[in-house]
């Protein structure tokens, strides 16, 4: 086959995997996502994005039978190449590795607002070597990905807004408290995370009665409705007069 036929065939490959590499890409970034599945497919789209172009240069040159020599003589000696390759390329590496663990753990997320070595900023892009971060000025700090996954990063953006409601009644001490217990327990078993106990024993009893809501405006809510269902279920009982 002549020098030219294989150019145009090397050419080709090239460009089918260009034109395939762009339409994977516009297909991922027409999808709206939330902020930590948006941060995986971000990385996601760029290792895609590197793998099939490496693919392709090497498709496209292997086209050459002098380069199929060489791929073999490099093959032969694979061994030591790899070693040399590993002790250049182990930071470039590293920082591609811990951009995909971000992208998965995800300790900061595309939008957050993080705090890393004393600057405050709002992470603005990851890519897989490394990750931007927008400070007030509106500048960025340019972090490699490695150094971001094994130092402390504070973010302000992942919080836990769950809040528990607590409310409390009082029984004389002469009370079968056990009983109470059990009753008040029973009638708050289906609640997220409920709690029921003794806390207190002085003039008269205290009981606590604890159970988790998704934000403090229906803890608030939650502890009024606790309150009603507890004096309901203890009249009920016979355990308030």
């Amino acid at each position: 086959m002549p020098f030219w036929e294989r150019a145009v065939i090397a050419a080709v490959v090239i460009l089918a995997a260009a034109v395939l590499a762009k339409v994977v890409d516009a297909a991922m970034r027409r999808m709206q996502l939330a902020p930590g599945a948006e941060t995986r497919y971000r990385v996601l789209r760029r290792a895609v994005m590197a793998f099939i172009v490496v693919v392709a240069i090497l498709s496209a040159l292997l086209v050459f039978p002098q380069v199929r020599t060489v791929a073999g003589a490099l093959l032969a000696s694979g061994a030591v190449i790899a070693l040399v390759v590993g002790f250049a390329a182990q930071r470039t590496l590293g920082n591609c590795v811990a951009g995909i663990l971000i992208a998965f753990t995800q300790p900061l997320r595309i939008g957050d607002t993080v705090t890393f070595d004393g600057v405050e900023g709002l992470v603005e892009e990851i890519t897989l070597t490394y990750t931007f971060i927008r400070v007030d000025d509106d500048s960025r700090l340019v972090v490699p990905n490695e150094k971001l996954a094994s130092d402390t990063i504070r973010n302000a953006t992942i919080v836990q807004h769950a809040q528990r409601a607590e409310v409390t009644v009082q029984l004389p001490l002469n009370s079968d408290l056990e009983h109470a217990v059990a009753v008040l327990d029973g009638e708050v078993a289906d609640e997220r995370d409920p709690e029921v106990f003794v806390s207190r024993l002085e003039e008269r009893a205290t009981i606590t009665i604890r159970a988790l809501a998704p934000d403090p405006t229906k803890a608030d809510r939650l502890q009024h409705d606790l309150r009603l269902r507890a004096h309901r279920c203890l009249r009920a009982a016979g355990l308030y007069q």
